[in-house]
């Protein structure tokens, strides 16, 4: 039985240490963005050079690139037991580009984990990061922005029926506690 699942919510909000606790349990690829883009530039594919292209000029790779690249990594034999998507979809039409992609694959997600805090939580966890630009005004603006780009994604899955809200602002073992009961259901089902 595969699973296959995608983490959302604002930064700062726990991800990237519950998909670690995830990779650890469930032996799943953490599939991110970042580590694609990085990948595909290194191993010189057509997609990483047109990325790299786009990112070298200082802009946002456009989706086509983005879904392509995507696609080619969830076609990797180790994504064949399930995967945690993590930094895509980043807007509504890279989510309607994965429910096509997956389709054709004969896949689908089996649920998007949505990790949730307050604005204060958030703000003091990534004010704790100690980086130099991370000024209480400019965390709120980051907050601000990846709400208007995620609230939308979160909608399209709350419609499909997929979509479990996590509180991410507990405490670290608490919160993979709920993670871990949610994917032992979702992959029992």
């Amino acid at each position: 039985m595969s699973l296959n699942i995608m983490l959302l919510g604002l930064p700062g909000v726990g991800k990237g240490t519950q998909a670690a606790k995830i990779v650890e349990t469930y032996a799943l690829p953490h599939i991110s963005t970042g580590d694609m883009f990085r990948a595909a530039m290194a191993n010189e594919t057509e997609l990483g050079l047109k990325a790299k292209s786009f990112m070298d000029a200082g802009n946002l790779v456009p989706d086509e690139v983005t879904n392509g690249i995507v696609e080619e990594r969830l076609a990797e034999d180790d994504t064949k037991a399930g995967f945690i998507l993590d930094g895509f979809p980043r807007n509504l039409d890279q989510a309607v580009a994965l429910d096509e992609m997956l389709s054709k694959q004969d896949r689908k997600l089996d649920g998007v984990l949505y990790f949730t805090a307050s604005e204060d939580v958030l703000v003091e966890r990534m004010m704790a990061r100690g980086r130099a630009d991370d000024t209480p005004e400019v965390i709120k603006n980051r907050l601000e922005v990846n709400g208007k780009l995620t609230e939308p994604i979160a909608d399209f899955y709350e419609k499909k029926g997929i979509l479990h809200k996590i509180d991410g602002a507990g405490e670290l073992n608490a919160i993979f506690a709920d993670v871990k009961e949610l994917l032992d259901s979702l992959k029992n089902a």
